[in-house]
């Protein structure tokens, strides 16, 4: 089927010179674009003599090579190596994706001539700038013409659901954000357990958010976060005789709600006693099926058959917090959400076992956090001795601060000074 069936102009430019194709459409040429092997050849002339153009509009030709057209009114333009091949951005009903190579340009020529837009983008498409994303999850039709690998679909299906994290995005920590969380720690019912539980979730983030905003010194978006002990380690068995206390879900709920409504992230903490995480995570999964809460995983009070609790430090192995990774990344794909916390703290190796072997999937973006307390120099040391060698260990550093605890309590500075830099920052 003939596009045009006659053309006021017809642009020309070599098929293997990508910036002279980008020239001509980015300069917008009142009809087809055509791609010229080696030479106008009888096809390429004979298409030309088919349109019937009044001009002829060319880039990335010499005068040698354009004398075939000496019949026709040429004009020739200076080829720009930074014009974009892309069709002008708007709705479109269709739309093709293409990972970046030599065929962007002869397919944006393509898909401008059928009015589909042409987005290249790379894996991941989750962390594709906001306005990109809204035009694929407003699309009728989505064609993939390059042969991404399977995690490509998952990842399509998230922009096009269009959820996002509080403040925007679909990536925790490498999208179109940059972001940095500074959370309040503690239990819903008691000023005991942390600083969360002084105060309402309403007044809470009030004095949260003042705390926070000395984080942004760095140019890093900063996102408010309620840290929530879920389930809490309990001197006794209690009647299951797990020696963790599970929070009811209605008590925590109405914090979950609140931080809905004010682009609040919250992350639920389990202190799991003698049971396993993924048991006590899945008591909470309604709400880990929501796209603004997350989880952590505290190993000091993970114990092993006949412990109890503050008579050692708990520990757990990569394998365990392996089975919550999986379980948790299921879900994220299920409900089609996008990149989840999750949070491992630590301040003794002896916390994780096997530590290098935990799985950081592209569902979710994990955390180990440095949540030791002190003097200042200790808490240097050990977050020195933590962070050696885990430059590709493909998880990101959290620090937590202890009002009481610290000697002193480190200022939002010192904490900015260290390397790594943490993404994720607390307050017990």
């Amino acid at each position: 089927e003939m596009v045009y069936t006659c053309a006021v102009e017809v642009g020309v430019a070599p098929a293997d010179d990508p910036a002279a194709a980008a020239t001509l459409a980015a300069t917008g040429i009142d009809g087809p674009l055509l791609l010229v092997g080696e030479e106008f050849d009888s096809g390429v002339m004979g298409e030309i003599g088919r349109l019937a153009p009044e001009k002829v509009v060319a880039a990335g030709f010499d005068e040698d090579e354009l004398a075939p057209l000496a019949d026709f009114e040429v004009t020739v333009l200076e080829v720009d190596a930074d014009a974009s091949p892309l069709p002008d951005p708007g709705a479109y009903q269709r739309i093709w994706m293409v990972a970046p190579g030599e065929l962007v340009a002869p397919l944006a020529v393509i898909a401008a001539d059928l009015g589909i837009g042409l987005i290249v983008a790379e894996p991941d498409f989750r962390a594709l700038p906001a306005s990109t994303r809204n035009l694929i999850s407003e699309a009728d039709r989505i064609d993939l013409l390059t042969e991404w690998d399977e995690e490509v679909a998952w990842q399509l299906d998230v922009v096009r659901e269009g959820d996002e994290i509080p403040g925007g995005g679909q990536v925790m920590f490498d999208g179109d954000v940059m972001r940095r969380l500074v959370a309040f720690y503690g239990h819903p019912s008691t000023s005991r357990l942390g600083v969360l539980g002084e105060q309402n979730p309403e007044r809470g983030i009030l004095r949260l958010s003042e705390v926070a905003a000395d984080y942004a010194a760095d140019g890093a978006t900063i996102l408010p976060t309620f840290e929530i002990i879920a389930t809490v380690a309990s001197a006794g068995p209690g009647r299951d005789g797990d020696y963790s206390a599970e929070t009811d879900r209605e008590v925590i709920r109405p914090w979950i709600e609140s931080a809905s409504e004010n682009d609040i992230y919250v992350v639920l903490d389990l202190q799991p006693g003698r049971t396993d995480f993924l048991t006590q995570a899945k008591i909470y999964e309604e709400f880990l099926r929501l796209p603004h809460v997350g989880l952590a995983l505290d190993p000091e009070w993970r114990l092993k058959p006949n412990q109890v609790h503050l008579q050692q430090i708990g520990t757990v192995d990569a394998s365990e917090v392996n089975q919550v990774v999986r379980w948790l990344a299921g879900v994220v794909r299920e409900e089609a959400l996008p990149q989840k916390l999750l949070i491992v703290h630590q301040f003794r190796f002896s916390m994780i076992t096997n530590r290098e072997m935990i799985e950081t999937p592209a569902e979710l973006a994990v955390v180990i956090q440095m949540d030791g307390q002190g003097g200042l120099g200790a808490k240097y040391n050990t977050w020195g001795t933590l962070t050696r060698g885990t430059e590709d260990l493909g998880f990101r550093w959290g620090w937590k601060n202890f009002y009481d605890e610290d000697f002193p309590t480190p200022t939002p500075a010192q904490v900015l000074d260290l390397t790594p830099v943490p993404v994720f920052v607390s307050y017990q």
